[in-house]
Formats: C-alpha cells, structure tokens, sequence
C-alpha cells in the first residue's frame, strides 16, 4: 500500500507539470521554459513608429542616426573598419519617451524589435535568469539585424558589491551573463542592444565601459519648443476649438514630460466629453492643467468661513512674496477651492524664462515665496495653522542643500557634505537632504544653526514685504474670497497694482 501511494503521488506531481506546461503553450508560460526568454517580438512591418512620432528630442534623435544608418546598411560602416556602438543606453526621468525612442529607431530602420524588462531575468531559481540572457541573445542572432531593448535596465544592472546570497546573487549571475554575451557579438551580426533606466548612477561600471553600453544618450523633460512640438503630435487626432493656443499651452506647462503632455491632451478631451462637447476648447485644457499639477477638486469638502478666509490669506501670501521678492516668476491662478488629497488651495507660478542654473539670489527668493503663506497668516491672524507644514519642509529642504550641497553658506564653506548621491533623474526616497556620518559634530551644529538661519531669514524677509503692503494682501484676498479663483487679466492687475505701491515708496 505505501509502494502504491508513492506511486500514485508521483504520476500526480507529473500529471501537475504536464498541465502546467500545457497551460504555458509550451512558451514562456510553462514550468519547463523557465529559461526561456520572455522577450515580446515586433516583427518588421508591424510597429508605425517613427521619428516623426517623436518629437522634442532632436538632439537625442541626432545621435541615434548611426545606430539606423549601421542597421539599414552595416557594410557601409564595416569596409571603413568603423565600429558602431555594440550597446545604446537611454537616460532620462520617467516619462520622457525613452521606450518610443526606442521603437522608433527600430521602425526607422525597418528592423524587428526585440522588448524585455529588466525584471523579467530574475527569477527566485539560481540560474534562471542567465539561461535567460542566453536565450534572448540566440534569438536576437536569429532574428539578425534587430535591436534587442531592455526596459528599466536598473533593475539587472545595479552595481555589484557586498556579500551575495539568494537572490541577490543570482541578479549578479544574470548580470555576468548580460556582460559576456554582450562581448561575444560579432559587428557582422548586426545586432543593436538599446536599454532604458533613469537610475544610471547605480548601473555597475561594467557595463559602461566601452564595447557594451559605451554611448549614452540623454532624453531630458523637454523645453519650450519641444513641448509645442510634443502637444502638436498628440493633439493629430484631437478636433481643437478656435481658441486653443498650443505656444501658451507649452508656457504653461514648464517641467512637463512628453507623458504628462500625453496625459495633459487626454485629460482634456475626456473633460470636453463630459460637458457634451464637440471640441476641445482653451477651458478644458487649463482645467486639465489644474487637475493634473494641483489633483482632482473636491467639491464636497466645504470649508468654513473661518477656514476659507486663512487658506485665501495663506494662497496669497505666496503670490505677493513671490513677485515682491523677484524670484523670477509670474503668477498665473491663485485658487482657494479644494483640490487633491490635502491641498485646501494652490498658487500656479510660472517662469518668466527657463533657467537651468539657480544663483543663492533666486533660491532665496524662492524660498520667500513658499514661506509668504506662513508669514501672512502670522500677519493677519497672530498665529500660524497646520496648512504651512509643506511650506516647512521644503523651505528646510532647499536650506539644507543650500549648505550641504550648493556650498551656499559661508560658514561651512564651499564644500559639499551630501551623505550619499541622490538620483539624478529622481526625487532622493525620502525627500530629505542627508549630512555624511563623516562630519564631525561641530560641523553639523554649523550646519543645523546655518539652515536654522537662513529659513528664519526668509521667513522675516516674507513678514517684512508682506507687513509693508497689507493694504495689497488684504485686497486680493478680498478679491480671492469672492470668486475663489483668480487668473488672467484680473489677477495681473492686481500683482502689477501691488508691484507699482512698492515702486513708488522706493
């Protein structure tokens, strides 16, 4: 009988297996193919995108014509004794279109397309994931001239260190599989490996050197002109009201990624059908803008007198400090009607024109802007409320990198005491600037009384400016109160009215 159970037991378990298997197609699904790759196939012919589907990224286009020139025609490059770069990588923040770029060269070049996600190699199993890369490189010489991308590459590639066990060391064995296969390419394959991440200062150094993913290409939050290029090809299939201006739209939306434009275009049509709409007029696209910097309104939060009248006098605050201080801005809606999870009311600031560098002159001046909501509701109301606590921590946040990073203070010094690398491309985990364990106490008393000072700075500076035009702040507020929603002509007056009382005591 005990010989007939065992029995029984093992025809289940293999009967299970062949189910399973079954289950899978015998592909990627079965429990006998865990070595096999899961990468997706887009033969030739069957992805449309191209470079004209692409926009507010020429330079990185620009780069990436060798790479469809090499793939259109390799001879041409190999009888010169020219080498085409064997690895691309793509970096750039979340959003910016690096996974269409890179369809795009493929569709370019009229040659299959290869797409994987970087998790997808590692598995729970030791080994699983180099038997993986191996298949996936055997079916790319197969498939041959193709591009072979590997999506959020960060997630194979995290740099190698420390002492390896279960999982983590079977992504370094699924790492040194990518390596070698990498080497062992012949130029005459034809073969372009592509990869993705906004996280490339954690890719181990291996893999960056030259013969693997020796060209990196930036893709980057577009400009101005890109995001008007950008809106242009979402807005193709959009029927557009007479009075949608896409050049104020790509003002209005400064920091953008081509997603957010994507999602900014859809956000509007979906806002036009809802009021039974045949276009999409100028309207619904602001209102999309709102919903998705500020969040959803809620309509059903309704704010006491009491409560309506501190949040307009804590909105304006920041507008009036902003521009009072010269941070370079101009305010374009100041609103008091609830929005998102939290948000009781926002100010949308805009740049006058887009900077990528910050002088201590404009941080300070920024930082004015987000502590004028506290100072005004000191000024008004005697004390401050729970509506600043934001407000507080990133006006701590920008006072610390100030002197940990930006070397801003000159009583630590020029020196940067930052205790790890943040992100490039991503905000640091958990929003706060760290000091290195290497810095002696006195130091970091410095640094904690430097940043204490230069918040307390800003904070009087917001009183003083504030203090000077309580006539201004209490007539935009006033104005705030009775339509709850300031923008356009209106509230240029108003910011210009209070600009002209400070000119004129000067």
């Amino acid at each position: 009988m005990a010989w007939i159970i065992y029995a029984a037991l093992f025809l289940g378990l293999l009967y299970l297996i062949w189910r399973m298997q079954l289950r899978g197609g015998g592909q990627t699904g079965g429990v006998l193919a865990f070595g096999k790759s899961r990468g997706r196939v887009i033969e030739e012919g069957e992805s449309q995108v191209t470079f004209d589907d692409v926009e507010g990224v020429d330079e990185a286009k620009e780069e990436l014509l060798e790479v469809i020139g090499f793939l259109k025609n390799p001879e041409k490059y190999l009888r010169l004794g020219a080498k085409i770069p064997k690895g691309v990588l793509l970096v750039g923040p979340p959003g910016t279109g690096k996974t269409l770029l890179a369809r795009a060269v493929a569709g370019e070049a009229k040659v299959p397309f290869i797409s994987i996600s970087g998790s997808e190699f590692v598995e729970m199993l030791v080994g699983v994931g180099a038997a993986r890369v191996r298949d996936l490189f055997q079916q790319a010489a197969r498939t041959a001239p193709c591009i072979v991308f590997i999506d959020e590459l960060d997630a194979l590639g995290r740099s190698r260190g420390g002492i390896a066990s279960g999982g983590h060391e079977e992504r370094e064995q699924t790492l040194n599989q990518l390596l070698v296969e990498m080497d062992g390419f012949s130029p005459r394959q034809a073969v372009v490996v592509m990869a993705a991440t906004n996280r490339p200062e954690i890719l181990d150094s291996a893999l960056l050197r030259p013969g693997r993913f020796d060209r990196q290409v930036l893709v980057d939050v577009p400009d101005r002109a890109g995001r008007l290029a950008i809106l242009g090809v979402h807005a193709r299939g959009v029927p557009l009201a007479e009075d949608v201006d896409l050049e104020a739209l790509s003002r209005r939306t400064p920091g953008f990624a081509g997603a957010d434009l994507a999602n900014l275009v859809n956000e509007a049509a979906l806002l036009s059908a809802r009021r039974d709409q045949d276009t999409v007029d100028m309207k619904a696209f602001g209102d999309a803008i709102d919903r998705v910097v500020a969040g959803l309104e809620k309509k059903n939060r309704i704010l006491s007198d009491q409560d309506k009248q501190r949040v307009a006098y804590h909105e304006v605050g920041h507008a009036l400090a902003g521009a009072l201080a010269g941070d370079n801005t101009e305010v374009h809606k100041i609103s008091i009607v609830p929005r998102g999870l939290g948000a009781l009311g926002f100010t949308l600031q805009l740049p006058i024109e887009e900077r990528y560098l910050a002088t201590r002159e404009a941080l300070e001046a920024k930082l004015v802007y987000t502590l004028g909501g506290r100072a005004a509701e000191e000024i008004v109301f005697g004390t401050p409320s729970t509506g600043a606590q934001n407000d507080l921590r990133q006006a701590t946040d920008l006072a610390r990198a100030m002197v940990v990073d930006f070397g801003m203070s000159e009583a630590v010094g020029p020196i940067s005491v930052s205790a790890t690398r943040r992100p490039v491309f991503l905000s640091s985990s958990d929003g706060n600037v760290g000091v290195s364990r290497e810095v002696g106490e006195r130091l970091a008393d410095t640094i904690d009384a430097e940043v204490r000072r230069i918040v307390d700075t800003a904070l009087e500076q917001a009183r003083s400016l504030l203090r000077d035009n309580r006539v201004a702040l209490d007539r935009v507020a006033e104005r705030l109160l009775e339509l709850e929603v300031l923008e356009g002509d209106v509230l240029a007056a108003l910011i210009a009215e209070a600009r002209g009382a400070v000119a004129a005591r000067q």
